[in-house]
């Protein structure tokens, strides 16, 4: 499934730094803005101990790790909307993505220059957010007014999502987000869906903080957690440049050690991963036998033949039905057999919605 988180935030925050961290594609990174002008696109794994655990239980010829999609996109600034630092492309390429990893600065360093001369993230996170407003407002205003014949002739379609593109006027002309607008009925959330705006996607705030601050964060955290408190959205933090040492290190010994001596129980980027992860909606199942080991990534909610569709068309076209075992109780018992001979495996029908963590066998005719 390609979706895609996209990192954005203001020139020279780190977010190139962050993206080596997290891909095997090489961004450039260096101390100027704009340094970063085409997006950079990278697929990375997505940490998963209990991949670990069916492994040392199965022991397959190979175990394939889920994936998702990370666009390291050139750094805003005032007036992007209007086209500044070649604004409508970079916004652009944020529409294109599924989900908002927002880098902003927590650290204070003469040598590193800052867009704006002086270090403050909530500052910093108003200019995006004001700029995606912007260019959301002109989107919408230009809807309604396509909208408005049918809209004042009673067309209900019309009408309904003249009401919905209304709401989400008023909203962004008050400074808020488009996805403080809520809907519930599915032709309302598709719709919402279509229009692609970029105040819609989902958002996670990430914090690039010095050295001294990747174990509990610092001021400048705090300040970015308060200002988002109202937007249920996820504050995370680590230290970009800290990420990248870890990096360097050859042998799984020594970035253990690196992390206990920051005091650090993993990379800060894993936490990232399984953030983004989620923030996407996503949801794993695994399939396991001895020739592999598989994580397979499917939206959250999807039915048994929707997940098989995601292995193959065929699957879910031809679907007969669904074995499944719970990862529990397949840990716990110990293997395939085991939990067969415990009446522990379930046979699940089209109606089945797929849990994190299950095991799936897969039974289909084509």
């Amino acid at each position: 499934m390609a979706l895609k988180c996209g990192i954005v935030g203001l020139p020279n925050v780190g977010k190139s730094t962050l993206f080596n961290c997290l891909s095997n594609a090489k961004a450039q990174s260096a101390n100027f803005p704009f340094c970063t002008i085409e997006p950079n696109l990278g697929t990375i794994s997505v940490p998963d101990n209990r991949l670990t655990e069916l492994e040392g239980l199965v022991n397959p010829e190979r175990v394939m790790p889920t994936t998702i999609e990370i666009v390291d996109i050139a750094g805003l600034v005032k007036g992007a909307s209007k086209g500044e630092g070649l604004g409508n492309k970079f916004l652009a390429n944020i529409r294109e993505t599924d989900a908002i990893i927002h880098v902003l600065r927590c650290f204070d360093d003469d040598n590193i220059v800052h867009v704006d001369g002086s270090v403050d993230p909530v500052r910093d996170k108003e200019i995006i957010d004001i700029e995606l407003q912007l260019k959301d407002l002109e989107a919408v205003e230009g809807k309604i007014k396509s909208l408005g014949k049918a809209a004042a002739s009673g067309d209900k379609l019309a009408v309904r999502q003249h009401a919905i593109l209304t709401q989400l006027k008023e909203k962004l002309e008050a400074g808020k987000s488009g996805r403080e607008v809520e809907v519930e009925a599915e032709d309302d959330v598709k719709f919402m869906k279509e229009l692609q705006l970029l105040t819609t996607k989902p958002v996670l705030y990430l914090c690039n903080v010095d050295e001294g601050s990747v174990a509990e964060g610092n001021k400048y955290v705090e300040q970015v957690k308060a200002a988002v408190s109202a937007e249920n959205a996820e504050v995370l933090f680590l230290g970009a440049q800290i990420e990248a040492d870890i990096n360097e290190l050859e042998s799984f010994e020594d970035r253990q050690e690196f992390l206990g001596d920051m005091g650090l129980e993993e990379p800060g980027v894993n936490k990232l991963i399984t953030s983004a992860y989620k923030l996407l909606n996503l949801s794993t199942y695994f399939t396991a036998g001895v020739k592999e080991v598989r994580a397979w990534t499917i939206t959250k909610g999807m039915t048994a033949p929707q997940a098989a569709g995601v292995i193959h068309t065929d699957f879910e076209k031809g679907f007969i039905r669904a074995e499944v075992i719970k990862y529990n109780d397949f840990v716990s018992l110990g293997s395939e057999a085991k939990v067969k001979e415990a009446g522990k495996m379930g046979v699940e029908g089209k109606e089945y919605v797929v849990a994190d963590g299950d095991i799936m066998h897969f039974r289909f005719n084509v």
